[in-house]
C-alpha cells in the first residue's frame, strides 16, 4: 500500500507516481509485473480514480510502464545492452531552468523532445527548397563573389529588395540607410552600443525577449521592465518608469510580440511615439515578424520615418534561421554610428549569406510563400489556443497570428519551473514565463509555440498539470 501524506505541497498524483516509480528503481516491482488495476490502486490509495489513472499515465510518459489495451498497466523493461532504449528520467534535483538552461536547450536537436516553447518556425515550413536552388545558383557563379569580405554595408542588392520591402510597410529608407547584419540579434546589439553606455537605464518588454535581455547587460544597461498589456505596452506605467529612471532607449517588439504573441494598437503606437519625444528616449523596433501580422498592422517606423525609431527585420522566421541575415534602418546619423558599430565588432556580415537571400526573394516566390506560412501560423493559433483552455489553461489573449502564445494554469501560486521540469520527464519542452522577464522573477506564465503545441501530448499533459493545481 502506498503511503500519502494529504497534507503535503506536493500533489497526490506526484506522491503516487514517485512511490510507485521508486519501487520500480529499486526492483521491487520487477520488470513485467502486472500492476493494480486503476480501481485497485484508488481504493488502495484512498485516492478518485482519476487521480490513479494520471499516475499511471506520467508513469507511461516517463517510460516506467506500459499500457496494454485490455490488460492493464506494467512494469516496462530497462533499458540494456540489447538496445532497448534508456526510459527518460524525470528532470528533478538541483538542475535549473534559467535563461542559459534555456538557450542551450532549444538548439539540441533532441527528438525524443518535443519542444512546444521554442522561439522558431519548423524548418519544413520555410523555404529551403528556395535555399538550395540559390545555393545551387550560387555554387556555378564565376568570380570573386565566394571568397571576399563585402561592403559594411552589406550586399547592395538585398539591400535594394529591403527598401521595396520596407516601401510597402509605408517606411521610407534608401539603400544607404540599411545596414545588413548577423541575423536581427546583431542588429539589436549594435543598436545597443550605439546608445547605451555602462549602467544607462534602458526600458525593455515585460515579458519579453531573453536574448536581448542577455545582450543588453553584457552592455551594461540596467532593464527596466514595462508591463506588456494585450494591445502593448502599459503607457502609464512606461510614463512614470520613464520620468524616474531616465532612459535612454525603449526596446520593444510591436507586432506578433515574442513571448506574448499580442500586438500594438495604431492609437499607443502614435502614444508611445509623443512620449519618447517628450522623455526624450529613443524607440528601438524589433519586427522580425514583418509579414506574418494581419493587414493593416502599424509600425513604429512607418508613423516616424526613422527620425527617432531605430528599425530591425530579419529573414529567419520566414526564410532559414540558418542564413543569419537581418537589417538595420535609421536617421543618416544614426546609420553612421551603426556601420563603425559593426566593423568594429565583425567587419562586414556574409556577403555569401546575403546573396543566397538576395536570389530566394528574386525568384518571385517569397510573397505567396510568406502568405501562407501566415495563414498556416493563424490557423495553428486558433487550434492550440482552443487545446490550450480545454486542458483549463488561462490564455493571455489570441494572438492574430505568428508562432507565439502565452498561457499558465489558472491555480494561484502555481510554479512555472516546476511545472517545466515536469514537462521534460514526459518528453515536452516548455518554456516557462520568468526566463522572458527582465529580473527572472517567478511566474505562472509559460510560452507555447503554436506551430509545435498543437499536439495531443501537450494538452494531456497540461490537463494533467492544470488537474494536479485544482486538487493540490
Amino acid at each position: 500500500m502506498i503511503s500519502l501524506d494529504p497534507h503535503s505541497d506536493v500533489p497526490l498524483v506526484r506522491q503516487i507516481r514517485d512511490a510507485l516509480a521508486l519501487e520500480i528503481d529499486r526492483g521491487t516491482l520487477a520488470v513485467g509485473a502486472r500492476l493494480p488495476s486503476v480501481r485497485e490502486l484508488a481504493r488502495e490509495s484512498g485516492v478518485s480514480t482519476m487521480t490513479a489513472t494520471n499516475a499511471y499515465q506520467r508513469l507511461v510518459a516517463d517510460g516506467y510502464v506500459e499500457a496494454r489495451p485490455a490488460s492493464g498497466y506494467y512494469v516496462a523493461a530497462h533499458g540494456d545492452a540489447t538496445g532497448q532504449a534508456a526510459r527518460r528520467k524525470p528532470f528533478v534535483g538541483r538542475t535549473s531552468v534559467d535563461s542559459l538552461w534555456l538557450i542551450r536547450r532549444v538548439y539540441e536537436d533532441d527528438a525524443s523532445l518535443l519542444n512546444a516553447g521554442c522561439g522558431w518556425i519548423p524548418p519544413e515550413w520555410l523555404q529551403s527548397d528556395a535555399v538550395r536552388r540559390a545555393l545551387s545558383g550560387l555554387a556555378r557563379k564565376q568570380g570573386p563573389a565566394l571568397a571576399r569580405y563585402g561592403s559594411p554595408h552589406g550586399y547592395l542588392p538585398l539591400r535594394q529588395q529591403i527598401e521595396a520591402q520596407l516601401a510597402a510597410r509605408a517606411i521610407q529608407a534608401p539603400p544607404h540607410q540599411i545596414v545588413l547584419t548577423h541575423g536581427a540579434t546583431q542588429a539589436l546589439a549594435l543598436a545597443g552600443r550605439c546608445l547605451l553606455q555602462p549602467g544607462d537605464a534602458v526600458l525593455v518588454d515585460d515579458p519579453g525577449s531573453t536574448n536581448l535581455f542577455e545582450t543588453l547587460r553584457q552592455l551594461g544597461a540596467r532593464l527596466v521592465g514595462v508591463p506588456r498589456l494585450q494591445d502593448g505596452p502599459d503607457l502609464m506605467a512606461l510614463q512614470a518608469l520613464a520620468q524616474r529612471h531616465r532612459p535612454k532607449a525603449f526596446f520593444i517588439q510591436t507586432q506578433l510580440h515574442n513571448p506574448t504573441g499580442s500586438s500594438c494598437a495604431p492609437a499607443k503606437a502614435y502614444q508611445l511615439l509623443r512620449l519618447a519625444e517628450q522623455l526624450g528616449f529613443a524607440i528601438v523596433e524589433n519586427d522580425v515578424m514583418a509579414g506574418l501580422e494581419p493587414p493593416g498592422a502599424t509600425t513604429l517606423a512607418s508613423l516616424d520615418q526613422l527620425r527617432r525609431v531605430i528599425y530591425v527585420g530579419g529573414f529567419s522566421k520566414v526564410v532559414s534561421p540558418s542564413l543569419r541575415v537581418g537589417f538595420v534602418t535609421a536617421n543618416e546619423e544614426m546609420v553612421d554610428k551603426l556601420i563603425h558599430a559593426k566593423m568594429g565588432d565583425s567587419l562586414t556580415s556574409s556577403e555569401m549569406n546575403e546573396r543566397l537571400i538576395h536570389a530566394v526573394l528574386a525568384e518571385g516566390k517569397h510573397r505567396a510563400h510568406v502568405a501562407r506560412l501566415a495563414q498556416r501560423l493563424a490557423e495553428a493559433q486558433v487550434a492550440v489556443c482552443a487545446g490550450l483552455a480545454k486542458a483549463g489553461l488561462e490564455v493571455f489573449g489570441q494572438p492574430a497570428g505568428g508562432p507565439f502564445l502565452w498561457a499558465r494554469l489558472p491555480s494561484e501560486g502555481v510554479d512555472a519551473v516546476a511545472v517545466a521540469q515536469r514537462a521534460v520527464a514526459a518528453g515536452l519542452l516548455l518554456a516557462p514565463g520568468h526566463l522572458f522577464r527582465p529580473i527572472a522573477e517567478r511566474t505562472g506564465w509559460m510560452r507555447f509555440n503554436a506551430a509545435y503545441a498543437d499536439d495531443p501530448r501537450v494538452f494531456e499533459f497540461v490537463a494533467r498539470e492544470a488537474i494536479d493545481a485544482g486538487t493540490a
